[in-house]
C-alpha cells in the first residue's frame, strides 16, 4: 500500500521540518557598486533598473529582514543561498553564466549576503554557480540531514533563481511556500507573470501572513 502523502500544498508550517532560503540577497546583485552594476550608466540605473532598486530598498529586503527575525525567533533553521564561483577566474560555473558574463570570484565582497540579513554563526550560506540552487551545490542533502520537508523561499530575482529553486525543489519532493513580497526582479510585470507561472508548484504567502502563522505555531 502507498504511503499517505499530502493532497495540497496549502498546508501550514511544521517548525521542525521546516527552513527558509534567502536567495541571492549579496552584494553583487544588491549594491549599486556590486559586479552586476558597477559599469551600468547612471541613466540605466535611474531608469532602466529604477523598479528594481527601489523594490529592493521599500519592501523586499524589510520583509526579509522581518522574516529572518522571526525565523529565528521560532527556531526554524535559516540558510542563504549566493551566486559565487569556486575558483577566482570562474572556470567552474555554468555555461549559462558564463555567457551571461556572471562570475563572483571565491572570496570576493560581492558574493557575501548583504548586511541588513547577515546569516548568523551557525546558519549555513551555501555558494553556488548556476540558477538553481539545487542544481550546483549539496542543498538537497543537506535538506533531507536537517529533516527540513518544507522550504519556504524568498530573494532574488523572482523569475529567474528563485522560480528555478521552486520548481527544483517541489520536484525532489519538498512542499514549497513562496513568499511574493520578499522577491525582487526587473519590473512588476515580470515579478506577477513568475507569480502565475509557478503557482501550481508552490504555496504563495505574503510576509504578514507567514509571520503571523508560524508565531501561532509557536505559541500552540
Amino acid at each position: 500500500m502507498a504511503a499517505d502523502f499530502p493532497t495540497t500544498r496549502d498546508l501550514p508550517l511544521e517548525p521542525n521540518a521546516s527552513a527558509i532560503l534567502f536567495i541571492d540577497v549579496q552584494n553583487f546583485c544588491v549594491r549599486r557598486n556590486g559586479g552586476e552594476f558597477k559599469d551600468v550608466p547612471d541613466t540605466d540605473i535611474e531608469g532602466k533598473y529604477a523598479y528594481y532598486f527601489d523594490r529592493i530598498k521599500t519592501t523586499a529586503v524589510p520583509n526579509m529582514q522581518r522574516l529572518q527575525a522571526a525565523f529565528r525567533d521560532a527556531g526554524i533553521e535559516v540558510l542563504y543561498t549566493t551566486i559565487e564561483s569556486l575558483t577566482k577566474d570562474g572556470r567552474d560555473r555554468s555555461l549559462d553564466y558564463k555567457i551571461t558574463g556572471f562570475n563572483v570570484p571565491k572570496g570576493s565582497n560581492d558574493g557575501k549576503v548583504i548586511d541588513e540579513i547577515a546569516p548568523g554563526d551557525d546558519e549555513i550560506v551555501l555558494p553556488k554557480s548556476s540558477s538553481s540552487v539545487f542544481v550546483s551545490t549539496h542543498i538537497d542533502y543537506l535538506l533531507r540531514n536537517l529533516g527540513v520537508k518544507q522550504l519556504v523561499m524568498c530573494g532574488l530575482l523572482t523569475d529567474q533563481c528563485v522560480e528555478s529553486a521552486v520548481r527544483d525543489a517541489c520536484d525532489l519532493g519538498y512542499l514549497v511556500t513562496l513568499v511574493p513580497d520578499a522577491c525582487g526582479t526587473y519590473s512588476q510585470e515580470r515579478h506577477d507573470n513568475s507569480l502565475r507561472t509557478i503557482k501550481g508548484y508552490c504555496r504563495q504567502i505574503d510576509t504578514d501572513a507567514l509571520i503571523a502563522e508560524i508565531s501561532a505555531l509557536k505559541k500552540a
